[in-house]
């Protein structure tokens, strides 16, 4: 798939307000500080895209990209660390599980882990939350070009280690990423195109 367009469309507060549209969203969350607004502008190669920043948990609204006028690239706000009040982190959490669990034109979500770190206990109970709603996704291992190859796959072993002992059936997908060098951005969206093809929806490729 070639990316073509990608511009930003608008950003939600709750599912009520999400664009009333009926194409597709492929949704991308993670942990603060994951690297997301990196890779979703790797993906586009629109560096300005999604705002990068060195605070943790900035994102804080449902922002809705459009690509190839086809379909929406969703940036959900990170779970964890993000600096508000306890009011306000529950309505927060409680906006991104209601568009997770009710939002119907959403096909995929994209769940990005930190390769460079030993599997972390809010990541696994979120996608075992996540394995609940029946909602289909695939793992992304970000940072990739950050420490040694072997050191990133270690991590990956461990964290299949982990799930697996849950896990009903085959793993979920696992794509290894990386903002800087451009690794398993093809891989990313030809999730995306298959996808698409599979519901019989255009591509925009």
């Amino acid at each position: 798939m070639q990316i073509k367009s990608a511009v930003f469309e608008m950003s939600s507060p709750d599912l009520a307000s999400c664009p009333q549209s009926v194409r597709p969203d492929f949704a991308f969350i993670g942990r603060s500080n994951v690297g997301k607004s990196s890779l979703i502008n790797a993906l586009t190669r629109k560096k300005s895209l999604a705002k990068v920043s060195d605070l943790p948990g900035k994102t804080k609204l449902i922002n809705f990209f459009l690509i190839n006028n086809t379909w929406h690239l969703v940036d959900l706000p990170g779970y964890g660390f993000a600096k508000v009040t306890k009011r306000q982190r529950a309505d927060f959490n409680e906006s991104v599980a209601d568009y997770l669990e009710n939002r119907e034109n959403l096909l995929c979500v994209f769940v990005l882990i930190d390769s460079n770190l030993p599997p972390q206990r809010i990541d696994l109970e979120f996608l075992e939350w996540l394995g609940g709603t029946q909602t289909p996704f695939v793992l992304v291992f970000t940072k990739a070009d950050k420490k040694s190859a072997a050191f990133a796959h270690s991590n990956i072993a461990l964290f299949k280690k982990e799930i697996a002992g849950w896990w009903g059936g085959e793993l979920p997908g696992i794509i290894v990423t990386s903002s800087e060098t451009g690794a398993g951005r093809s891989e990313v969206l030809e999730v995306v195109a298959e996808t698409l093809k599979s519901k019989n929806y255009r591509t925009g490729a």
